[in-house]
């Protein structure tokens, strides 16, 4: 049976790291919201097109054409197994009509992992974070003690790292606050569904991992 999933969390939480984990375990296809609009746009689909007149302009991409090219992803071949939307839904609104695709197209509803962690390790982890200017390697300057202005100590690589304008303190802390205000709503949403299994997202990669394997185990997925 398909295995359809939906990942949930701020800024900071791990939320790609632990796609991956998930993607590999379950053999589904991974959805985030940006590659699957730029695919669209490529294709050159009816709805890609519009979608890139709106992000051409700077401006965001209304939600009708999301869930249309949301909709277009998941009933592509490698989706039969199932899928994991990373990044979508952000919004009741788009929960909702995403909902209603799932349900006109007969797939199973979702299960939605939220990945919980305080604000305050969040700024430590994002303020800490630093990246390579040249191939986009992600270091911490808790981990490589490696800061703004150093080589990239990626093999062939003359890249330098720097720290991305929205990993600053002042950023992160209105990151979260649009967070809050924009996709906390979707937990209690999902949760008053039955669909929400609440995962904690402090601790090494692979407790993370654990726990994420322990909860859906816990509804018979792995």
């Amino acid at each position: 049976m398909a295995q359809n999933m939906i990942l949930l969390g701020p800024p900071g939480a791990g939320k790609g790291t632990q796609a991956e984990f998930l993607v590999e375990k379950l053999q589904v296809a991974h959805i985030s919201t940006g590659d699957m609009l730029r695919a669209a746009v490529a294709r050159g689909s009816q709805l890609g097109l519009k979608a890139n007149e709106y992000m051409k302009a700077g401006k965001l991409v209304p939600d009708e054409l999301v869930v249309g090219i949301v909709r277009e992803r998941i009933v592509e071949p490698d989706c039969s197994g199932g899928f994991l939307l990373d990044g979508f839904p952000r919004t009741i609104p788009q929960a909702e009509a995403l909902d209603a695709a799932i349900a006109q197209l007969g797939l199973g509803a979702p299960v939605v992992v939220n990945m919980q962690v305080a604000d305050e390790e969040l700024v430590t982890r994002l303020s800490g974070r630093r990246m390579c200017d040249q191939c986009g390697m992600i270091l911490h300057i808790t981990r490589e003690g490696l800061d703004v202005g150093a080589p990239c100590p990626g093999e062939n690589c003359n890249g330098t790292i720097y720290q991305r304008s929205d990993d600053q303190a002042e950023a992160i802390k209105q990151r979260l606050e649009v967070y809050k205000q924009q996709t906390q709503p979707l937990i209690d949403y999902y949760d008053a569904k039955g669909q929400l299994l609440r995962v904690e997202a402090l601790g090494t990669v692979e407790e993370v991992n654990d726990r994420v394997t322990d909860a859906l185990s816990g509804k018979g997925i792995v």
